[in-house]
């Protein structure tokens, strides 16, 4: 019998199967059971794992019970879930129940109430940067060009506005020009607000800020970065990102770094005593 048994609630991206391959660096012999959504996670990784079954999203019951089965005593949540497929949920009775209770319907609360859920079934919901400490962002510079002093003015000012934003539970990410704010991230996701901010800011010394919530459940909603942003910020003509060090996580590291260079888009993290 394996000596542990964790569950993967997976979405899309690379934090699935980032956070399996660390799982088993880390910890040998570890049985990863996967409950994965249609729609949203990689068919292929179904090969990365000992055990998987697919749900539609809203079937919290199914899910559970899935996971009872396979002996499953602690969990992550990692990946991607798109914002249309949370909207357009069909939930089960148990989902009903537990929004019902909610007084505000945010990612905050949504994936609180689940932990809880997860918690009567005796599912511990672990970190979702367990196992992956080494992928969190260092700080000052990490890769590409080095700011100058100007560009670390505007990205510390740029971060600032960024914690108030999540603090206010808008989103955790900004685009700023020279000391102005041109775009800001809600339901759209990173990707959209970066694009909207090089429209806007006609795609001139811009720079994303992206930052944890205050007080971080780190559970869930962790702020995380791969490839396919930097690739954006260089369309969009954003040529400086900031992160928040040690609570951001950088999935496929070697390739961030690579295309930073390439693109010449400079990656720089701050601590968040800088808000």
């Amino acid at each position: 019998m394996a000596e542990r048994t964790i569950g993967i609630i997976a979405g899309k991206g690379l934090y699935p199967p980032t956070f399996a391959a660390a799982a088993r660096a880390n910890c040998p012999g570890v049985r990863l059971v996967c409950a994965a959504f249609t729609g949203e996670t990689e068919p292929k990784f179904a090969d990365e794992v000992d055990s998987i079954s697919w749900f539609r999203v809203g079937q919290l019951g199914k899910m559970l019970k899935f996971l009872r089965k396979e002996g499953v005593q602690e969990a992550v949540m990692v990946g991607q879930i798109s914002p249309d497929n949370l909207f357009n949920l069909r939930p089960d009775l148990r989902v009903v129940l537990m929004l019902a209770k909610l007084k505000r319907r945010n990612a905050e609360t949504i994936f609180g109430a689940l932990a809880d859920e997860l918690a009567k079934d005796e599912i511990d919901l672990l970190p979702a940067t367990t196992f992956l400490d080494h992928l969190l962002a260092p700080v000052g510079h990490i890769a590409g060009p080095k700011f100058s002093n100007r560009e670390v003015d505007d990205a510390t000012y740029g971060f600032g506005i960024a914690k108030e934003s999540s603090r206010l539970d808008i989103g955790q990410s900004v685009v700023v020009r020279q000391g102005t704010v041109v775009a800001v991230e809600a339901f759209e996701g990173t990707n959209e607000c970066i694009r909207r901010g090089g429209q806007l800011g006609r795609g001139k010394d811009l720079i994303l800020a992206k930052v944890s919530k205050p007080d971080q459940d780190l559970r869930f909603d962790v702020p995380v970065l791969g490839p396919h942003t930097i690739d954006v910020c260089a369309e969009a003509g954003v040529h400086g990102i900031v992160v928040e060090a040690g609570l951001t996580l950088l999935l496929g590291k070697d390739e961030i770094f690579q295309r930073c260079q390439d693109r010449k888009v400079t990656l720089h993290g701050l601590a968040s005593s800088t808000d």
